[in-house]
Parts: C-alpha cells; sequence; structure tokens
C-alpha cells in the first residue's frame, strides 16, 4: 500500500466520520424538537404550583426601627472612616 492510497482511504474515513455524526446530531435535534412539540400541546410544560404570593421572609418582619437604626450604623461607619 502506498503513500497516496493510505492518504486517499483516511481522507473517505474522515468525511465518512463526519458525515456519520453530522447526521446523528441532524437526528437528535429533530427528535428534541419533536418531544418539546408533543409536551407542549399535552401541556405538559406548565408549573405544577403556582409562585407563593407572599414576600420572602427576610423582607417580611423587618420593622422600620430596626431598618433606621441599621442606616444610622451605616451612615456614621462611613463618616468615621479614614479615606484612603
Amino acid at each position: 500500500m502506498t503513500i497516496m492510497e493510505m492518504l486517499e482511504q483516511s481522507a473517505i474515513l474522515t468525511v465518512l466520520g463526519m458525515a456519520v455524526v453530522f447526521v446523528f446530531l441532524w437526528i437528535m435535534i429533530v427528535c428534541i424538537n419533536v418531544t418539546g412539540r408533543a409536551i407542549h400541546r399535552m401541556g405538559l410544560d406548565k408549573d405544577v404550583q403556582p409562585p407563593p404570593a407572599h414576600p420572602p421572609a427576610s423582607q417580611a418582619g423587618t420593622p422600620p426601627q430596626v431598618t433606621a437604626a441599621i442606616s444610622a450604623a451605616v451612615n456614621e461607619y462611613r463618616k468615621n472612616e479614614n479615606p484612603r
């Protein structure tokens, strides 16, 4: 087997391998799209439970006095901090 015959055979195998991968990926994309459309038509893509209507727990019970105290402490810290 000469060098030219081996190069020809390797080129054919390369093209054949790339074609097989391309066809496989194309079939996979088609299957995913078909499955997505079927799930959407059956209505299975909807949320089972609605999101909660109440605010998050971190904001629900903070009294305004605590917020004012924190703001005052932050302002005092910024005022006393040495600028660099």
